[in-house]
């Protein structure tokens, strides 16, 4: 079984930066691996993802140009690098491994995170 430890969030101001990170542990290794986040109200979206070679990234329209996802040489930590944050990013951050399917659908993944809380102010 996959272990998804999720950190970095915390209270930030809009157009600040911010690194979250994805621990993995257990049976983590050859899996995809993607952000999602989940505002109060709003379904889980995809954000950002990277094959297990670290060689290949894709994200969201909607995150494109500011956030960066990458991973460690070790390939256990994935991280989502958040420039120019906006209050509309506040949520819930999620990391995930993509077991079968649209890499794009939260349904797509499983072995989540507890999550980390983004919370951007105006």
């Amino acid at each position: 079984q996959v272990q998804l430890v999720e950190s970095g969030g915390r209270l930030v101001q809009a157009g600040d930066s911010l690194r979250l990170s994805c621990a993995g542990s257990g049976a983590y290794t050859g899996y995809t691996t993607s952000w999602f986040r989940q505002a109060p109200g709003k379904e889980r979206e995809f954000l950002a993802g990277i094959r297990w070679s670290g060689d290949t990234t894709f994200y969201a329209d909607i995150v494109k140009g500011r956030f960066t996802i990458s991973k460690d040489n070790a390939k256990t930590m994935v991280y989502l690098q958040m420039n120019s944050l906006l209050p509309e990013d506040t949520a819930v951050y999620y990391c995930a491994v993509h077991i079968r399917g649209n890499s794009w659908q939260a349904t797509s993944y499983s072995d989540w995170g507890q999550g980390t809380q983004v919370t951007v102010s105006s």
